[in-house]
């Protein structure tokens, strides 16, 4: 009997790719993180750092992703860096696209701001150079993996500990 595939994949922006990559890589269901850089269309044409989701929709669903990813970095703040860390659910398809916006309308009751997150459609895309990627796990007692990812990791825990791949994402291994 042939088993059905059931991964699909959606991209992420909003923070630094090293933190998004990490956050993701810990989920239960997600097979793969591409980390790197995502341009879009119109003014958001520029590359801006993200990552692509590989995920199983069995396991965990899109709207499980976007919550996590809207609690995970400032999804309601309009910041000076936010070119460079584009708020943003890149869609590759338009199945995708409706759902996200749907996803994203029902979640801003949860948030007393409003959401800025974009959804955009998936244009193209820039891996990130080989030493910079799967960052945290292969770095976790750097200042910024102590500093700035291990503090996201926390509330991950926290706010989704029924998603993570405990197996992934050892508390005690990491010194959360």
């Amino acid at each position: 009997m042939q088993s059905l595939d059931t991964t699909t994949k959606i991209a992420f922006g909003g923070s630094c790719h090293w933190c998004t990559e990490a956050i993701f890589q810990s989920l239960k269901g997600v097979s793969k993180v591409e980390q790197g850089w995502i341009a879009s269309t119109g003014e958001n044409e520029n590359f801006s750092e993200s990552v692509i989701v590989h995920f199983d929709e069995e396991i965990i669903s899109l709207a499980s992703l976007i919550e996590i990813h809207l609690n995970t970095h400032s999804c309601t703040s309009d910041h000076s860096l936010r070119k460079k860390y584009r708020s943003a659910v890149y869609f590759f398809n338009e199945t995708q696209e409706t759902e996200a916006k749907e996803i994203l309308a029902n979640l801003q009751n949860s948030f007393a701001e409003k959401i800025i997150t974009e959804v955009l459609p998936f244009v193209s895309f820039k891996i990130n150079e080989e030493h910079f990627l799967n960052y945290y796990y292969s770095n976790p007692e750097k200042p910024f993996c102590q500093n700035i990812i291990n503090p996201k990791l926390k509330r991950l825990l926290q706010q989704f500990s029924s998603q993570v791949d405990e197996e992934k994402l050892n508390a005690e291994k990491f010194g959360l």
